[in-house]
Formats: structure tokens, sequence, C-alpha cells
């Protein structure tokens, strides 16, 4: 099956890449200067350029102006626009500019047309008095959006070639296969954008493994408007079985029959791993005494950690730590690399803006696409004692983007600010995520669509949809997270709600969306869902539930009181527990079933991040050289164990196991090869059996107590 957008919703996909940009009503306001430099028509070799300017919340700490190539700012101005009165060229960073000078705050702004020498290049000098950058810049030129800049920092430049666009050129902008994928078939997906002046019909995409033979493929049915993005699924899949690193390239060679005018601007390559997904072993912590491994502690920066995930591209085993710290700091992450193994690193890590945009975090979810998101568990991320702004916020994992410098507001993709107290998120799908809202006692999705960009600003093509939960509550002074997790499977989504010991669950297939809500912000959707399903799923055997995953039919939840694990088995409408895996210390928080298919956890109150550990010897393979008989069973009160073996009996030891799997009775054997033991204290019920011989498992069998 071919997926591709219908005209429709290319316009809407093209609004969301330019941004933030084409939002408001085009008008000229007070205090915009331009120069004398205006023209009714051009002449030959000459084209007709337009500026479009879109401001932030600051409209007056902008200022730009146009000269040729190698100018400086101030020499041959050709065109100037902004607040030259008290900025002009050289007041970036002064932070002295006042509202009473240049362009109004979040307003879009065209220029007078103006014409430029074909085939010269030119440029656009932007200046930003408070140094934050913001404003957004669209260059017209024979009416066609041709480029576009962002404005960053307190000043910048941006050159451009004046030339008008030929009637068939496709830019490959993205590939959307993700990076790590499991053998079998593989969607080979692309994302391009039509830069041509005609209207794109049919396609000839192309994709090639490893520079090997281009698979070719016509697409027809098109129907692409000029200067839109739209998206593109080969209609052949590729077939991978070997797991490996793969380069893929994708590109378009025809448009409409005829040949792509610029060819260089068409491949699009991404370094995709395929390789196994996680496996589902959690049911032999059933037949093994777990045992925890410390991976990370206080050694290694962690201090008060809330929540981990696994970078998507499993092959890496790179474990990323979500750390509290202080509402005025600002969270940190710790990314350990090889999580585990001898050549384990650790990497802590701080955004220069983590004060507003991760404020005591409370969660860390990756999507596939290698991005993340974070919530905060604060009321105000701007901490001036106003109303609630704060919400989860999504970052690039890309070290060269994340903790960098990336202009005025940090290295954010992207944020939206309608949940206070978010104690948890989840990821279902790109850039779309689930919190829970602390302040509003709601189940909250957020789809944060294109981001926008390292650093800067506009939130308004986000979507919310809030899910009111009867009597859900959470801990909204920050303290236990209610993390929850997605099925992708299923479309379940399943949330613990830590303040009433329960687990509830939504179908997220189901509902309509309803009212709308009132946002803080501009946005494209923000409404309450209406007539979804949803139930408790779980309230039994719980004490403050705070950690959840799953892996296929079964799902893990950690108890903040007692730090055990709870294991379920979920593939019916009503979960059956397995068994509980001890810990050993009350404080943890976020669990997560790791690439290698064991539990991992953060302790908040040991500080330490940790590994559930399998003992690595089978009891089946030496079963042939150990065994043990109980006499009688059923038992009521004695039992007798008689030992028979052909090894060499050093520190024989026997823990007696309840079905939950807790240890509630060791006996030191020694090397005897008969014993007895008083069961009387036993209730009724299955237990389980475990000999080890110098702490190795060597044999375990059931024992059945009925008094």
């Amino acid at each position: 099956m071919i997926a591709v957008n219908t005209k429709e919703n290319n316009n809407l996909i093209n609004r969301k890449r330019m941004k933030k940009q084409v939002r408001y009503l085009c008008i000229v306001l007070f205090g915009t200067m331009f120069s004398s430099h205006y023209y009714a028509q051009c002449d030959v070799g000459e084209a007709e350029v337009q500026i479009i300017i879109h401001t932030d919340d600051w409209g007056y700490e902008c200022y730009w102006q146009l000269t040729s190539e190698g100018d400086g700012c101030g020499e041959n101005t050709i065109v100037e626009g902004g607040n030259a009165a008290q900025i002009g060229c050289n007041g970036g960073g002064d932070q002295d500019a006042t509202t009473a000078q240049g362009y109004e705050d979040n307003a879009t702004i065209e220029s007078e047309p103006f014409c430029l020498v074909l085939g010269n290049i030119y440029r656009l000098h932007y200046v930003d008095d408070y140094g934050d950058g913001g404003a957004h810049f669209e260059i017209m030129i024979g009416g066609f959006p041709i480029y576009e800049y962002m404005g960053t920092g307190q000043s910048g430049t941006f050159e451009f070639l004046v030339q008008e666009p030929a009637p068939f050129d496709v830019e490959g902008i993205s590939v959307m296969t993700y990076s790590y994928m499991n053998p079998g078939p593989v969607p080979v997906k692309g994302k391009f954008f039509n830069r041509g002046s005609e209207v794109i019909t049919s396609v000839e995409m192309s994709y090639q493994i490893n520079g090997g033979a281009a698979i070719a493929a016509t697409i027809d049915g098109l129907d692409v408007d000029t200067f839109t993005e739209f998206e593109l699924t080969h209609p052949t899949t590729w077939n991978e079985s070997t797991s490996d690193e793969y380069d893929l390239m994708i590109y378009i060679t025809s448009i409409n029959g005829n040949p792509d005018a610029n060819m260089d601007d068409d491949e699009m390559e991404r370094m995709v791993t395929i390789g196994p997904p996680i496996p589902n072993i959690l049911d032999d912590y059933i037949g093994f005494i777990p045992e925890t491994e410390q991976i990370a502690g206080s050694g290694e920066s962690i201090s008060n950690p809330r929540d981990i995930d696994f970078h998507p591209v499993l092959t890496r085993n790179e474990l990323w730590v979500i750390l509290k710290s202080t509402e005025a700091s600002g969270g940190k992450t710790v990314k350990i690399s090889n999580a585990g193994e001898g050549n384990q690193t650790e990497l802590l890590q701080q955004d220069g803006n983590a004060w507003h945009f991760m404020s005591l975090p409370t969660g860390i979810a990756f999507s596939e696409n290698e991005n993340f998101a974070t919530s905060p568990g604060v009321f105000d991320a701007n901490h001036d004692g106003g109303d609630p702004f704060t919400g989860p916020t999504l970052w690039s994992s890309d070290p060269d983007i994340y903790a960098q410098e990336s202009g005025g507001n940090g290295s954010h993709l992207d944020m939206l600010h309608e949940s206070p107290y978010s104690m948890g998120i989840a990821h279902e799908v790109d850039n779309k995520f689930w919190v829970t809202c602390g302040d509003h006692n709601e189940i909250m999705s957020y789809d944060f669509q294109e981001d926008h960009g390292p650093g800067n600003s506009d939130h308004s093509d986000g979507i919310i949809y809030k899910y009111e939960i009867t009597g859900y509550d959470e801990d909204s002074q920050h303290e236990v997270p209610d993390h929850l997790v997605f099925d992708k499977n299923t479309g379940w989504l399943y949330v613990c709600n830590s303040q009433q010991n329960r687990v509830i669950r939504i179908n997220t297939n189901t509902g309509t969306p309803g009212a709308d809500a009132v946002p803080h912000e501009a946005i494209e959707v923000y409404k309450y869902m209406e007539d979804f399903d949803w139930e408790v799923y779980i309230d039994f055997g719980l004490d403050e539930p705070t950690g959840i995953d799953i892996v296929e039919d079964r799902m893990i939840v950690s108890n903040y009181n007692t730090g055990d694990i709870n294991l379920y088995d979920i593939s019916n409408d009503t979960p059956i527990l397995l068994t509980t895996i001890p810990t050993g210390s009350n404080g943890i928080m976020g669990v997560k079933v790791g690439p290698d298919g064991l539990i991992w956890y953060v302790n908040s109150v040991t500080d330490k991040v940790m590994r559930v550990t399998m003992t690595p010897v089978s009891v089946s393979e030496l079963e042939t050289d150990f065994a043990f008989h109980l006499n009688p069973n059923p038992a009521a009160q004695n039992v007798t164990f008689s030992v028979s073996n052909s090894l060499q009996l050093n520190k024989l030891e026997m823990k007696v196991l309840d079905m939950t799997g807790r240890v509630v009775m060791t006996e030191q054997i020694g090397s005897s090869h008969s014993f007895g033991m008083d069961v009387s204290a036993l209730v009724n019920g299955v237990y389980t059996i475990y000999m080890l011989n110098d702490g190795t498992p060597v044999a375990n069998e059931k024992l059945v107590v009925q008094h």
C-alpha cells in the first residue's frame, strides 16, 4: 500500500512546515521602516523580491537589513525593517529597546516588493536587542517562498541566491524510516518538498541499500501543491533478515515524467540498524531467585533519579537517567553508554535553560525517531508566581544539539504549556506523547507535530486532548511520579495511580473530540475527549505504584513503598499476578525492560540505577547431577528432605518462596544428605523450594502446604 498525502493534507503539512510562520493576518504595523528602493515592475534580468517577517512575543527587539554579498550591516543598504531607531546594526544584546519602536508582538509583516538581479547573492542581516532571537523570515522571489531564515542569538546573517523556481524540482527533507528496525519487512519512507512551480501528479521514487541496485517505482495519483511538504512510502518493501548496519538512500528521479531540475538536493541518507527486539523473558524471573546489580550510583553523578529509558537504537545499549535536581536550576540527565558492560561510560548533562524546560522532571520517554520528551513536576516553569505555565518538553538526543548552545531558549525542540505537575510521560508515535497531569487530575495526549527547532519558541501547531478520569488524583507535590506506558500493539494506555494504589487503563482507540479547552498559548487543537473507554485494571497488591513497562503480553509495575516489582500476564482483560520481585529497598520509581530483556530501575532513596539479574546457570542443566525429594507432600507440619547427588556439597542452602516470589524461609543445610523442616507456620498454598549449592541454584521442587 502506498502512503501519500492528499492535497488537503499537503496544505496542512505545509502550514506546519512554515510552522509558526503564517499565523496572523498580514498587516504593516507602526514602526516599520523601509527605504525607498521599491519597484512596481522589474527589468529583464531582475526578479521581484519580498520579505515577510514573523515576530515572536517581543517584536520590538527585532531589526533587519538587506545588503549585497560581502557588505556589512550599514553598508549600501538595500532595504531594512524593524526597530532601526533603538537597535540598528550595533544594538544586539544591549537590552535597552522599548515597545515604542519597531514591530508589534506575534505579528506578520510584509515588506513592499523590490527588484534584485537574478543570479546575484545578497545578505540578510538580523539583530536582536535582547539576544535571544525569535524573528522568522520568508524570502519570496517571484511570488514563491524560496528561502526561510530563523534569527537566533543577538545577531546573524543569511546569504541567498536570487533565482526563480524551476517547474520540476523536489528537495529531499529526511528519511522517515526509523534508524532501528527489526529483521523482516522494513517500510521505506521519505519526506520531500516541492520546490518547483508546478503541481506534482506523479514521481519516480527510488531507494538503495549500501549503494546497491536502485529499487525504483512510479507513484501516480498525487496532488502536491507548489512549495509544499509531502511524505511518500515506497511500494516495494525492503526485506532484510540479517542484523547489521545498512546505509539507506532515498531519492526522486523524475516528476510528472520530467527530470528533476536539481538532483543535488534530492538524495537523503540514513544509517539503519537491523537488530532484534527486546526479548520477552520476564517469565524466567519466576523460575530463578533474582538478584540486584548496581549499574550506577553517586560516583556516576546519580542523585535523586526519577525515571529511565533506553535510546531506541537498542544495539547501542544507551540508557538515559533523568535527575530531579532543583526547581531553580532545572533537571539533569545522565547518559550511560554501553550500560552494564565492561566499557560503560557516563555523561552528566544539563541544558542551559533547564530551569524552565526541565524543571523538577518526573519522567523521560524516547521516540523511535530518536527524540525524547520529559515531564516537569512544577506548577509554573517561569517561577514568577503567575499563572501555571508548563508542560512536556521535546528534546533531541543528538549530542550536537542536546545541552548545547542553540539560541536564547536553550536546546529544546518544542514545549507545550498546559500540564502543571506533569507526573509522568509515555511515547506513542513520532512526536506524540502522553502525560499525567497532577494539577488537572487528568491524562493528556500531546502531539508536538513538527518541532520548532533547537532553542526556538513557537508552539502553534500543538495538538492536545484532555482525558478526564473520575476519581483520578495524583501526588501533585512531585514526590511520587505516576508513570505510564502506551501499548503500541493494542492502543491501551496503562497509568500508575499511586495515590489510589491502582493501575488504570484507557482504550485510546475510543473517544471523540468534544468541547474546546482554553489554552495558555496559541495552539492548533486543545479539546476535551468524550465517550472514551477506561477502567481500573489493577486494584490489589500495590503499594504506591509508580513505575510501569510492557513487553508483549507482560507488564511490570514498581511499588514505591516496598521496592517490590510486580510481574503480570496482561494477555486477557483480567490481569494475572505471576510473581513479585523484591529489590530490598523502598524508593523505587521508574522501571524499564532493557535490550537484554532484564528489568532495570532507579531508586530515588538510594540514588542508584539497578538491574535485576537472574542466575546464569539454569537449574535444568544440573538436574541430572542433583535431586532432592520431599515427604510428605502435601504437608501439614514436618517435611523430610532427602538429597541424592554426584556433586560435592559445600554450603547447601534451601530457600522457600511463596507464590508472589517472596522468600518466606531460609535454611542452612551444610553438607547433610537428609534433614527435616517445620512448615506449620506457613499458610496453606503452593511454595517453591530452591536448593543452592555454594550459592548456585541446583534444583527446585513444588511443596503444597495444607493444614
